[in-house]
């Protein structure tokens, strides 16, 4: 599979959200403005990334090397853990606004099921490190697409004539769910 491929099936056809559901959490708290998506999409794009370019080699070169396969899960969440400890100090220094913005969910990274399944799937695909960075980025940037285009859809649902029964969280599951089958119409870009 070429670069181009993992990519774009890491992006819509696999996308994390939309047909794996994973990291629902922070897509259902973090799409309230595209604002505060985009910020934590970045933050995703970065600690996915780079949790991945840090936990390939570990795991390849060391943890297999020495037989301590078993100690996978460990590993992994403490490199996530103190990745999201570092953009935390950033936010927190540089841009006050959207730290404050994020409020629980920039901790919550740190159990984004979404970047621990990253870095288990580039393992368990048998991928090298460039094809685990450019799949890293192709599953973060999903993450994002889909924050961003739920927190537009909210946006419009703000002003829109929702019925009193479909207000709140079920018009929420209700664009969720049609936005995942949209996504589905991907499923055969790439063979």
């Amino acid at each position: 599979m070429n670069l181009a491929s993992i990519f774009i099936s890491a992006l819509l056809i696999d996308n994390i959200v939309l047909m794996r559901f994973l990291a629902l959490c922070p897509f259902i708290g973090m799409s309230v403005d595209v604002n505060k998506s985009v910020g934590m999409g970045l933050a995703v794009i970065f600690v996915t990334v780079i949790a991945t370019m840090v936990t390939w080699p570990i795991y390849t070169f060391i943890l297999v090397g020495l037989d301590l396969k078993f100690l996978q899960i460990l590993v992994f969440i403490l490199v996530i853990a103190s990745l999201v400890q570092l953009v935390e100090f950033f936010l927190k220094k540089n841009v006050p606004g959207l730290y404050a913005s994020m409020g629980i969910y920039l901790p919550l990274i740190t159990t984004n099921c979404a970047i621990l399944a990253v870095t288990f799937d580039v393992i368990s695909r048998g991928y090298n490190l460039i094809e685990s960075v450019v799949y890293a980025v192709g599953v973060a940037s999903g993450f994002l697409l889909s924050l961003v285009l739920l927190a537009g859809i909210r946006e419009r649902i703000k002003t829109a004539p929702i019925p009193k029964f479909l207000q709140g969280t079920p018009i929420l599951f209700v664009s969720t769910s049609l936005l995942a089958v949209a996504f589905m119409g991907f499923a055969g870009l790439i063979k």
